[in-house]
């Protein structure tokens, strides 16, 4: 996810020894991190692309043992076969988020740069629309209830926010605001400010944190009794996780602060907490 879409987004990085001089007090520096995990002669893996495989298929083999407790009407063969949709309503519908969330008036100048997206520029907010697109899809081809496959996705979804919060450190992007705190890091690409390493908070609460969770109620509770429990207890934790984790992260640049004191990020998540309060009061009612 970048900043700038002009600018290559995969954690280019400055020589350790002038971030040294530079290097503020009791500011830790920013780790010399490639950004490129694997290389096979002209191909290069990212670190990025494996953090999306990583949740990927994480979620896949997890959900495929989640499905055979009593009460899921899914199976695993449906779990086979909604691996394929969700990662492209991942891939696509985060794409789509960022340009039209995050920066539409420079990809209308710059159409062609949508589809550039090894350069940057994924929303998770986005991504959930894909996802929730691709499984009403799947839910209807396999004629399954929609909000099983909702909850499904819920409760795997929080590994994937891990792995990607993690690649987004790496990279040495979606940093913090300037801090004095102990723990504060000198990332490259934003001066020689010490800031909040927002990724790694992002990374304890919406995924550890949020996975510890659902996963607790996923295995504890019987899904046909509660049906959009889980969902609902998604996205309100990642609603509040984010708005909370917002007021420590450095607005994106092109948009700066919306209303004067809220971030897209917040904006964003604000009917994500609405509609989580309003299936776990569903999920209650069913259950009760």
């Amino acid at each position: 996810m970048s900043r700038n879409p002009t600018d290559a987004t995969f954690g280019r990085s400055a020589h350790p020894a002038s971030r040294a001089r530079t290097l503020p007090l009791f500011a830790i520096p920013f780790p010399a991190f490639d950004p490129v995990a694997i290389r096979l002669g002209p191909l290069a893996i990212r670190w990025y692309a494996l953090a999306y495989l990583a949740g990927l298929v994480l979620g896949w083999l997890l959900a495929k043992r989640l499905v055979r407790r009593p009460g899921w009407s899914l199976t695993p063969e449906f779990v086979d076969d909604f691996l394929f949709h969700a990662t492209l309503g991942v891939v696509l519908g985060g794409r789509l988020g960022y340009v039209l969330f995050y920066n539409l008036p420079y990809y209308v100048e710059h159409p062609l740069e949508v589809f550039m997206v090894w350069r940057g520029g994924m929303s998770f907010h986005g991504g959930l629309l894909g996802v929730a697109v691709a499984a009403l899809w799947a839910a209807r081809r396999w004629r399954v209830p929609a909000i099983e496959v909702f909850d499904l996705a819920a409760a795997v979804a929080p590994l994937g926010l891990f792995f990607g919060r993690i690649a987004n450190f790496v990279n040495g992007e979606l940093w913090g605001r300037p801090t004095d705190v102990p723990w504060a890091v000198v990332f490259p690409n934003a001066g020689d400010v010490p800031r909040h390493p927002s990724q790694l908070y992002e990374a304890a609460l919406e995924g550890l944190v949020l996975f510890a969770v659902v996963q607790a109620l996923a295995w504890r509770i019987d899904g046909s009794k509660a049906r959009g429990l889980l969902s609902g207890i998604f996205l309100t934790g990642y609603a509040l996780a984010r708005i909370f984790v917002e007021f420590f992260r450095e607005p994106d640049p092109q948009l700066g602060y919306l209303l004067g004191f809220l971030t897209m990020g917040q904006i964003l998540s604000l009917p994500l907490l609405v509609a989580g309060v309003l299936l776990i009061r569903h999920a209650r009612g069913g259950a009760g």
